[in-house]
């Protein structure tokens, strides 16, 4: 028998706090059989949410939804407003922040699931005292497959991120 829809409200999922960056997984790999997670997060001007780095065993697609990220890609970054997507598949450098006036919110699909353990278990360490200092980012990301990248340079707007999606 096929599953039923899964409905969640607007306060349904997750939150999880992770050096600043207030992470809302409305479904995680429990609820999707590992498929994929589904977050909403919220920076607050001046907060980098992630620095550069790359992701060897999941994509991520980042949807903003207010405000403007400042998007960190292979060679360069760019400023994302409303209605921008970027697609950060295995093996592509990125990373964002906030550098703008107002909290930008965004949409993130994460797939397969599992990289919202790592924001668990960052969660869980710094609760317990720890500080998130850059190595123990680092230590936690190494555990899901993600390294850290060097900052990229400067990049005109204009310029193209990237190939297109088909």
């Amino acid at each position: 028998m096929p599953a039923a829809p899964l409905l969640r409200r607007p306060g349904d999922g997750e939150l999880i706090d992770v050096a600043g960056v207030a992470h809302f997984f409305r479904l995680t790999g429990e609820h999707t059989g590992g498929r994929f997670a589904f977050e909403e997060f919220a920076l607050a001007p001046g907060t980098v949410g992630a620095r550069p780095h790359v992701h060897e065993g999941h994509d991520e697609y980042f949807y903003v939804l207010e405000g403007e990220l400042t998007l960190h890609t292979g060679d360069g970054e760019v400023t994302a407003g409303p209605g921008h997507l970027l697609a950060a598949t295995r093996g592509t450098p990125h990373g964002f922040r906030n550098a703008g006036p107002v909290v930008a919110r965004a949409l993130c699909l994460y797939t397969p699931a599992g990289y919202e353990n790592y924001f668990r278990e960052v969660h869980a360490a710094v609760s317990a005292g720890a500080e998130a200092t850059d190595e123990l980012l680092a230590e936690f990301r190494g555990r899901h497959r993600t390294t850290s990248h060097p900052l990229p340079s400067a990049r005109s707007e204009s310029e193209p991120v990237g190939p297109d999606l088909p």
